[in-house]
């Protein structure tokens, strides 16, 4: 089986060269993706004989993940492994990470970095957080129970780089990604890694990644289950707002006086409720209607 390594890279000449050096030892089919780097990444992977691809500028880590999801299809790649430039993810996890394509066990795996307890201590406890909430906000739109939906040690099949193409550019990608492989039904699957966070090694702010992360998925719930996103909270709101009105008539009606505070609730919390459900309504008709021409 042909199998291809795809690395995202931005400002890594520190690293890329090792990595690449390693990477060789189990394939020559390496892209890097140099995503607007102003440093010499581009020149180290040309001079390494590796595929590369460039953007004129930094567009994001999703785009960078597309460009690589297309070099990989234009090449014919049987498997396709992500791997991170930053020298955080360790070569001899490759193999446990494709082993389960190979023997035709999953579409998808995922390198989790909470299915070992010694890789769970490597994590720094901020990051370890933010993951497992966003994770837990992921498994709401998908069918499996994953335990890392931000890993980016990932290995794909030929299958699903056909039917899948990443559209967000952030780091949100990662959540679209397995949200979009579980509507087609693709089997996905974690294998434990441990990723090695000696320093900050991370280009990008914490708070930053999590707030796109956080906002990348709701978006992509939002799209996918528009019906549930929209509508439960509408009936939620609908409720409250019944409540307080019919509140507001009892009082009314024992008193012959009106609690501003208590209808206004109940006023508000309808025309929400009415957004909320129309918006719902609007949404899947326009997904269904979309889908239906594809």
């Amino acid at each position: 089986m042909k199998v291809v390594i795809g690395i995202p890279a931005y400002n890594e000449e520190k690293n890329i060269a090792s990595i690449i050096l390693k990477l060789k030892k189990i394939t020559e089919n390496i892209i890097v993706c140099d995503d607007g780097s102003n440093d010499l990444t581009a020149d180290i992977v040309t001079k390494m004989g590796s595929v590369l691809i460039t953007h004129p500028k930094n567009l994001g880590y999703g785009a960078a993940i597309r460009s690589i999801f297309l070099k990989a299809k234009e090449l014919n790649a049987d498997i396709l492994v992500t791997f991170d430039a930053d020298g955080q993810h360790r070569i001899e996890d490759i193999n446990k990470v494709i082993e389960p394509l190979i023997n035709e066990e999953a579409d998808i795996v995922i390198g989790s970095r909470f299915l070992d307890s010694k890789g769970q201590k490597e994590i720094p406890t901020y990051r370890k957080f933010g993951i497992k909430v966003i994770t837990a906000l992921t498994t709401t739109s998908i069918k499996e129970n994953i335990s890392d939906s931000q890993s980016g040690f990932r290995a794909y099949t030929k299958k699903v780089l056909q039917e899948i193409m990443p559209s967000e550019f952030g780091m949100g990608v990662s959540t679209e990604i397995l949200i979009k492989s579980s509507k087609k039904k693709f089997r996905i699957k974690e294998v434990p890694i441990i990723v090695l966070y000696e320093g900050d090694t991370s280009t990008q702010n914490p708070v930053s990644h999590g707030f796109s992360v956080v906002l990348s998925t709701i978006k992509f719930i939002s799209i996918e289950h528009p019906l549930k996103f929209y509508g439960i909270p509408g009936i939620g709101f609908l409720g409250i707002g019944l409540f307080f009105i019919i509140w507001t008539l009892q009082v009314f009606t024992e008193t012959r006086e009106i609690i501003t505070n208590i209808s206004l609730i109940g006023i508000g919390s309808i025309i929400v409720a009415t957004v909320l459900m129309m918006t719902a309504i609007l949404l899947f008709t326009l997904v269904n209607v979309v889908r239906e021409r594809r």
